[in-house]
């Protein structure tokens, strides 16, 4: 039997009034709806809970029993729901986040300084993963959320809300300085060497996918395990690849990495925030979560 706690709540305060109008106005509800709810809990409960009296209501037998034991758990919960508000008030927490690189170089790492700015004393666990093992961790509870590139697939229990929109360009070294004066197919390129992150990311899958629509067979010639080793390996003649172009943009600037020009565009990314919208999450993990979602740029 499926147990509904809310029930079991107004119940407690419907008890310790004796009064239904009461226990409503305790509850921000109202006295028509405490009185349907409590119909319910004793059909559901197949006894008698309560006895009308002159005053207000009394507790039968059966009621009193439920009442001992109803009790103590709803102390027990409003005692931790006032710590976590006592601790969100004084900017205390801890908050476990899954990452991809991606998101962690163009959306959460400047986040994460802004917020930190406001809320000094919160804690922050960063989870750097693939996106699978991230999203695993979400579901095993270990995680409080997590911020994902895409593509992903999320399970029915998943949210998400859109954090920033992207794109990314390819790039070479200066070895290939003359593939920035062309507008390329990308099949013309298919023997060049080409950098990418390895197997099992959702980049590299995102790629594969876009090579098969281009009709471009693109093995890579170098897997790299995160995209923090990209841009290196490009800039050291390693081979072509795609990045971002936030993080390529000021490199193209001091001319150490060179854009290749293509005649497709390819498909917007995006970084969104993750949750498992069937377990209950922290104050200052709720707090975080609307920060990111509301972010503004801090200098």
């Amino acid at each position: 039997m499926s147990i509904n706690y809310e029930y079991y709540k107004i119940f407690y305060y419907a008890a310790k009034y004796k009064n239904m109008t009461q226990a409503a106005a305790a509850l921000g509800s109202n006295q028509p709806n405490v009185t349907r709810m409590m119909k319910l809990l004793e059909a559901e409960l197949n006894c008698k809970l309560f006895v009308r009296e002159a005053r207000g209501i009394a507790l039968t037998e059966e009621g009193k029993r439920l009442y001992e034991h109803v009790k103590g758990a709803v102390i027990q919960l409003e005692h931790a729901q006032e710590e976590l508000s006592v601790q969100m008030s004084d900017n205390m927490g801890t908050v476990e986040i899954g990452a991809t690189e991606t998101s962690l170089h163009l959306f959460l790492l400047d986040a994460l300084r802004c917020f930190k700015e406001e809320y000094p004393k919160v804690r922050m666990k960063i989870h750097n993963h693939t996106t699978p093992e991230i999203l695993k961790n979400l579901s095993s509870g270990r995680l409080d959320f997590a911020v994902l590139t895409t593509p992903f697939e999320l399970q029915k229990s998943f949210g998400s809300s859109e954090l920033l929109t992207f794109r990314e360009i390819l790039v070479g070294g200066l070895q290939y300085a003359k593939l920035g004066l062309g507008n390329w197919e990308i099949r013309q390129l298919r023997n060049y060497p080409w950098v990418g992150l390895s197997e099992g990311t959702a980049t590299y899958e995102f790629y594969n996918k876009f090579f098969l629509q281009q009709q471009a067979d693109i093995e890579l010639d170098m897997e790299a395990a995160t995209s923090d080793l990209l841009i290196p390996l490009i800039r050291n003649n390693f081979g072509i690849g795609f990045i971002p172009e936030m993080l390529a943009y000021p490199l193209l600037q001091e001319r150490t990495l060179v854009q290749i020009p293509l005649d497709c565009s390819l498909p917007e990314r995006k970084i969104c925030l993750v949750f498992d919208k069937g377990r209950g999450r922290s104050v200052v993990s709720m707090e975080l979560q609307k920060y990111l979602k509301n972010r503004k740029v801090c200098d």
